[in-house]
């Protein structure tokens, strides 16, 4: 839903362009994958793998979208692909983010640079609050802060032994989200398509951020569907994203290496 409509909506957007442009190069390692299209334009989102890097004689795959029948294919095919993988899934996202790159800064929505996303939430004490993954640094601050919040992961691994306590299985989501006041849902779930259903379970008068390296597409339809804050990034190296991910970099190494953060903002919505 959310996935489609911001492909529609970016597709209506581009026109014809979006027929030429190609994937000049891609990466997928362990924790990113990157693209850089035919333009020059350059996104990133989070590497999913279900396979563990092992598949069985009768599942393996030489067809579209699997190593050396990616690069130069067009961006078109790659975006409107119907393959159920989480590579091709995140590579649609990486590549969603790229078309992204030069609509955000003409957006209706405000834009601040070199900024955290919760930054912008005020003083949160008090306050009933969800994350979706598990953010180390959020939670850090959070019990810093002395704040009431629990993670939705569906890993308990995923936390620190001594932040257990916080964990919440993810298949809860629907029985605990209504009944936040704050939900911050990290940008893997729109790599997962899991963020339509989370959404879903979101009681209206929540602040809902999405935030990630993940999270790099035009916000629109996040905020049409109730999100207040969107925290993205820009990229800027490209060439330098694409080493990072091939390295196995994460989120931060872009932000020390070749990338900004960078917040959008609802302009009807509620922080």
């Amino acid at each position: 839903m959310i996935y489609e409509e911001t492909l529609a909506f970016l597709a209506e957007a581009g026109g014809d362009d979006l027929d030429a442009l190609t994937l000049s190069e891609v990466v997928i390692g362990s924790c990113l994958c990157a693209v850089r299209l035919s333009d020059g334009s350059a996104g990133v989102a989070a590497t999913l793998t279900e396979h563990g890097g092992f598949h069985g004689k009768g599942s393996r795959d030489f067809g579209e979208f699997t190593p050396l029948r990616i690069r130069g294919r067009r961006v078109r095919d790659l975006l409107y692909s119907e393959k159920d993988s989480q590579e091709v899934k995140a590579l649609q996202i990486a590549a969603l983010n790229a078309l992204s790159c030069s609509m955000i800064r003409g957006g209706p929505y405000p834009v601040e640079e070199d900024r955290d996303p919760v930054d912008l939430l005020g003083d949160l004490r008090g306050k009933r609050i969800y994350l979706v993954g598990a953010f180390p640094s959020y939670i850090r601050r959070f019990r810093e802060e002395g704040c009431d919040f629990s993670v939705l992961e569906r890993n308990p691994s995923a936390l620190k032994p001594e932040h257990q306590e916080h964990f919440v299985p993810a298949e809860h989501y629907g029985r605990v989200l209504p009944g936040a006041e704050i939900v911050i849902l990290t940008g893997q779930t729109l790599v997962n398509r899991t963020i339509d259903a989370l959404l879903g379970a979101v009681s209206p008068g929540a602040v809902v951020v999405v935030t990630g390296p993940s999270c790099g597409a035009v916000p629109d339809i996040l905020f049409r569907y109730g999100v207040s804050i969107a925290g993205s990034l820009l990229i800027t190296d490209p060439a330098m994203m694409l080493a990072v991910a091939a390295e196995g970099g994460t989120g931060y190494h872009l932000f020390h290496y070749c990338a900004r953060k960078m917040v959008l903002v609802n302009p009807s919505g509620r922080v």
